[in-house]
């Protein structure tokens, strides 16, 4: 188990603890901690797509990442805007926000030199071919 968290890139480890941390963080939030509706309410499923982008984040799937980085601005979003409720509410919309900033920034870190690499193979097969 140890070789298969130093074999990976730390920014990688790094957006997919925020990614589960956020998740628990969702379905805490929406379940008993500060639910809209008493007994829970169904936003609770904003979950969901968390689950689906976890296991490519851990793989080092790029695609996975890529469209993780714009579902997790979702979270960014709802997280200002929930920031604005009082009590409970705010710090767990500070917390959701700093969860899915400190995700969207990891996976942006982690895509850049794979981005880099592949614009460089572009342009070499597009110089090679002319």
């Amino acid at each position: 188990m140890d070789k298969l968290i130093l074999n990976k890139n730390p920014y990688q480890l790094l957006a997919a603890a925020a990614f589960v941390d956020l998740f628990i963080l969702c379905v805490a939030w929406e379940w008993f901690i500060s639910p809209l509706r008493p007994g829970g309410s169904w936003l609770i499923l904003k979950g969901i797509p968390l689950l689906f982008a976890i296991p490519g984040i851990w793989k080092g799937k790029v695609y996975t990442m890529q469209w993780a980085s714009m579902m997790i601005l979702l979270f960014v979003t709802e997280g200002l805007v929930r920031i604005m409720e009082s009590g409970a509410n705010f710090w767990l919309a500070l917390l959701e926000t700093v969860l899915a900033t400190t995700a969207f920034i990891c996976l942006l870190i982690y895509l850049k030199p794979i981005k880099k690499e592949a614009k460089n193979l572009a342009k070499n097969n597009k110089e090679s071919s002319s």
